[in-house]
């Protein structure tokens, strides 16, 4: 099953997407032909067992890394030929980044570590971005955090100063890589639901690679690969319909 939604409402897409590792009998085909596109202002997530290509998938839309054959577009900038210093720019001014292990810099404040992005791209927030900027520290609660360091706040505070800092440039998309797996469950719910208020109260577009039902049941759609293809795209499902997908899967030979 190959899926495209209608293409003025993407933000993110591939077509006839190939990505293979090595050569001759050491070749891994890590995505076969693939076309999909990730939809503007919604929150998508990305499901498939381990080896399905899930994070492959994400890391040539995010031009982490590039295709071995098919193309890629961010918007409507087609990203499979630039170079590495046009993807640098690329990354840096229209894509976010949540991490499972939050990737803050520990030397920083946490007010140093959301502004980071402006000062890897060598300027001041603006006026306006500055307005945003404090209205995502308060509706995340770190207004009381920002002279602290990473190490000083819990798993769930340290992944909204990461939620902040991926948000805080108003990107075309934000990439959230398994956000939830460091930290309990309850806290979880509570990121989860930070990401989902981001989609629906903000307009922004995000891509979340998970293998959990639960984290996945909070996206607007649900896209499975198997094997390097779409093998099943969902609106909004339940837990226990995600795990019964997942599990049958699973026993396929």
């Amino acid at each position: 099953m190959e899926t495209t939604p209608p293409s003025q409402a993407l933000v993110a897409r591939v077509e006839t997407l190939t990505k293979s590792y090595g050569s001759g009998a050491n070749r891994i085909d890590a995505l076969l032909g693939l076309t999909i596109g990730i939809e503007r202002g919604r929150f998508t997530a990305i499901m498939g067992p381990s080896g399905s290509g899930k994070s492959t998938l994400m890391h040539v839309m995010a031009g982490l890394d590039s295709p071995t054959s098919g193309r890629a577009w961010l918007g409507d900038t087609e990203i499979t030929d630039l170079d590495d210093t046009e993807l640098t720019l690329l990354r840096r001014r229209r894509v976010g980044f949540v991490f499972q292990s939050f990737n803050l810099v520990p030397t920083l404040d946490i007010r140093g570590n959301i502004l980071l992005p402006f000062e890897l791209d060598g300027r001041q927030p603006t006026a306006n971005e500055r307005a945003w900027i404090d209205q995502l520290i308060d509706s995340l609660g770190l207004r009381a955090r920002l002279a602290h360091r990473p190490h000083e706040l819990s798993g769930g505070q340290q992944q909204r100063v990461a939620i902040a800092r991926a948000l805080g440039t108003r990107p075309d998309l934000v990439f959230a890589d398994e956000p939830t797996g460091n930290l309990d469950s309850r806290t979880g719910r509570e990121v989860l639901s930070l990401l989902a208020a981001a989609s629906t109260d903000f307009g922004q577009s995000i891509a979340m690679v998970t293998h959990d039902p639960i984290a996945a049941s909070y996206a607007d759609r649900v896209v499975f690969l198997a094997d390097g293809r779409v093998v099943e795209d969902l609106p909004r499902s339940t837990p226990e319909d995600i795990s019964r997908l997942m599990l049958g899967m699973e026993r396929q030979p």
